[in-house]
């Protein structure tokens, strides 16, 4: 299954850089709701079990769900997660690290259509690699502005861009709004110079640019002010302004200039 090789890749990326961090950097706070490098991390690694345990022993992931969802919806995710997780820093790069080349060669030998048990509706095993993916690039921003570093980018990218796609019609749903007749005409351009055409070019509306600047909008990484896609038609102009490719409560996207690489 491609999307687990590009889960692996794209956590051996964000590996890159937190490799090099100081024992102090894990305390501090990124641009993403004040959460520390730790905050993030503990995230990723309870996911992450989590989406292993749903194919590895469905039952305890049952009771680890049973007791975790009733948490979130009266405290949110983060007290359970810090609960649960308990490595920080160095020791809790260490249990992400070793998760990971535990799960990957596990979910790559897996049929993509094999059906697993999540937090909400089940899942393809296909979907749960594309959604760790999204998660460990999104959240990887953070930690790249953070630093001050360039995040390395590449055509896995297309996977997310694709999920953004596919949730047009559910961040108008979870925002409230019908849901338009037509996904928008889509034109990006990936890493590696290839352009990719998605949606229906009949709308007569366009959304034109670099393919990783649409994926930072649908994951609420970046302002779509702070970007140079070119956005034309009322509901693309809309759908910009309320993308959201995640499970969850409508979240507001960053304002401007507030996501941005520290000390370019």
């Amino acid at each position: 299954m491609q999307q687990a090789s590009d889960f692996q890749n794209e956590s051996d990326i964000l590996a890159g850089v937190l490799s090099n961090l100081d024992g102090s950097d894990w305390s501090r706070k990124t641009q993403f709701k004040d959460w520390t490098v730790n905050d993030v991390m503990v995230h990723l690694h309870f996911w992450n079990g989590v989406a292993d345990l749903s194919l590895t022993a469905p039952d305890d992931f049952d009771a680890l769900m049973a007791k975790a969802l009733p948490a979130f919806r009266a405290e949110g995710m983060r007290p359970f997660e810090n609960a649960y997780v308990q490595e920080r820093g160095a020791d809790l790069f260490a249990a992400w690290k070793a998760r990971l080349e535990d799960m990957a060669p596990r979910w790559r030998d897996l049929d993509e259509k094999t059906r697993l048990k999540w937090a909400g509706p089940d899942m393809s095993a296909k979907s749960m690699m594309t959604a760790r993916q999204m998660e460990t690039w999104a959240h990887g921003q953070e930690i790249f502005d953070l630093m001050g570093q360039i995040q390395p980018q590449s055509d896995r990218i297309r996977n997310i861009v694709v999920l953004g796609v596919n949730t047009f019609g559910w961040a108008h749903q979870v925002n409230g709004i019908a849901v338009p007749d037509a996904v928008p005409d889509l034109r990006l351009t990936a890493p590696s110079g290839a352009i990719w055409s998605f949606g229906d070019p009949a709308t007569g509306e366009l959304i034109e640019g670099e393919a990783v600047e649409f994926a930072q909008v649908v994951t609420q990484t970046r302002s779509i002010a702070d970007t140079n896609l070119a956005v034309s038609g009322a509901t693309a102009t809309r759908w910009m302004e309320i993308a959201q490719c995640f499970a969850g409560p409508p979240e507001t996207p960053p304002a401007k200039g507030t996501r941005f690489r520290a000390f370019a």
